[in-house]
C-alpha cells in the first residue's frame, strides 16, 4: 500500500502533509530531481504573510527504518552544533524531525539553502574541502550509529550479489563470471579490512551532492549515510584513478591536505579505493533492480537489464579485480 501511493504521490498530498505539520502552504509546489525519494519545493507563508521555500522530503518505503532515519537527523544535527556547515532537518511542532503519513510513508522538511554545484575544484577549494570533510569525519567518529548499515564487501558485495542471483537479474551466459568477479573482489578486500576503523560517513560524497555558496562548501542529501572507512567521503570527488592518474594523485593530495589539518588520515585506506569502486558497481546495479517496480525507474535507466547493460557491468568489475591486485595499489601514497 505505502509502496504503491508512494509512486503516486500527487502534490495535493504533498501539500497536506506539508500543512498537517503545522505549515501554511500557498499552493505552489514542484517536484526536484531525485531517484530514490520523492522531494518538492514547497512555498509557505508566516503570520505576517511572508512567503519562503521549503524542501519536503518522502523517504521511499522499506529502505530505512525509523531509528535508521533518525540516526541520520542525529548526525546532521552533531555537524551543525559543531559549526559545520550541513542543512539539517527542520523540526515540527513537537520538536521532531521526522514524522509519517497516513499511508505510512515517512517524511521531512528541509530549509531551502541555495549555491552552485562546481563542475571542477582548484587545488585551494580541494584544501578547503578536505578541511571540510576531516572536520565531519571527527564529529562522525564521536558518536555511534548502530541502526545504520555499513559499508563492507558483505553489505554492499555479497548480499546485492546474493540478491541479484535470487532474483534472476544476471543473463545466464555471464551469471558464473560476474559471481566469480564479486567474490574475487570481496575476498582481496577483506584483509584490507581488517581492523578497519568506521564511523558516520555522508556516504554519497560527490560533487553532485556538493553545493558552494558565499559561505563555502557544504555537502546535501545525506540520504545514503553508513559507517564506513573514510576514504569513502574522499574518492568519489576525484575524477580519476590515483593509482594511474597524476592529476588525481595530486588532487587526492590537496584533499588530504587539508583533512589532516583536523584530522589523521589513516593513509592505507587508500588501497581501499579501487575496491570500493568495484563496490559501488555492484550495489548500484542493485539498486535498480530493487526498484524496477517503480515506473521512473524503468523510464530513467532504459538500458538497465538488457544484454549489452550486464556486458559491460561484467567488464567493468573484472577490471577492478585486475586493478585490486596490482601491488602498486596497495602502496601508492602510503
Amino acid at each position: 500500500m505505502s509502496e504503491e501511493f508512494f509512486f503516486s504521490l500527487t502534490p495535493d498530498v504533498v501539500l497536506r502533509s506539508v500543512e498537517e505539520a503545522g505549515l501554511v502552504c500557498t499552493g505552489r509546489c514542484m517536484a526536484l530531481n531525485s531517484y530514490e525519494n520523492r522531494v518538492y519545493d514547497v512555498e509557505i507563508e508566516d503570520e505576517d504573510g511572508k512567503r519562503e521555500r521549503r524542501i519536503a522530503k518522502f523517504y521511499r518505503p522499506g529502505r530505512w527504518t525509523r531509528e535508521q532515519l533518525l540516526e541520520e537527523h542525529a548526525f546532521i544535527a552533531d555537524l551543525v552544533e559543531s559549526e559545520i556547515p550541513a542543512v539539517a532537518p527542520m523540526p515540527f511542532a513537537d520538536g521532531s524531525t521526522l514524522r509519517q503519513t497516513p499511508e505510512g510513508i515517512f517524511y521531512t522538511i528541509f530549509p531551502r539553502v541555495g549555491g552552485r554545484s562546481p563542475e571542477e575544484l582548484s587545488s585551494e577549494q580541494l584544501i578547503r574541502l578536505g578541511r571540510l570533510l576531516g572536520r565531519m569525519h571527527a564529529v562522525g567518529a564521536s558518536k555511534p550509529a548502530p541502526h545504520r548499515m555499513s559499508l563492507t564487501p558483505t553489505t554492499y558485495g555479497l548480499r546485492n550479489l546474493e540478491f541479484l542471483l535470487e532474483g534472476g537479474w544476471l543473463p545466464l551466459e555471464i551469471r558464473s563470471r560476474y559471481e566469480k568477479a564479486v567474490h574475487s573482489l570481496c575476498t582481496s578486500l577483506e584483509p584490507r579490512y581488517a581492523g578497519l576503523k568506521l564511523h558516520r560517513l555522508h556516504g554519497d560524497c560527490h560533487l553532485g551532492n556538493l553545493l558552494w555558496n558565499d559561505r563555502g562548501p557544504f555537502f546535501l542529501d545525506f540520504d545514503d549515510m553508513v559507517n564506513g572507512p573514510a576514504v569513502q567521503d574522499l574518492w568519489l570527488i576525484l575524477p580519476g584513478r590515483p593509482a594511474h592518474d597524476d592529476e588525481a594523485r595530486a588532487q587526492l593530495e590537496d584533499l588530504l591536505e587539508g583533512y589532516e589539518d583536523f584530522r589523521v588520515f589513516d593513509r592505507s585506506q587508500i588501497s581501499l579505493i579501487e575496491g570500493l569502486r568495484g563496490l559501488r558497481f555492484v550495489h548500484y546495479a542493485a539498486w535498480i533492480a530493487r526498484r524496477w517496480k517503480d515506473p521512473a525507474f524503468p523510464a530513467a535507466f532504459p538500458q538497465f537489464n538488457s544484454s549489452r547493460y550486464w556486458d559491460e557491468q561484467l567488464r567493468d568489475l573484472e577490471k577492478q579485480v585486475e586493478i585490486l591486485t596490482e601491488s602498486r595499489v596497495a602502496s601508492i601514497l602510503e
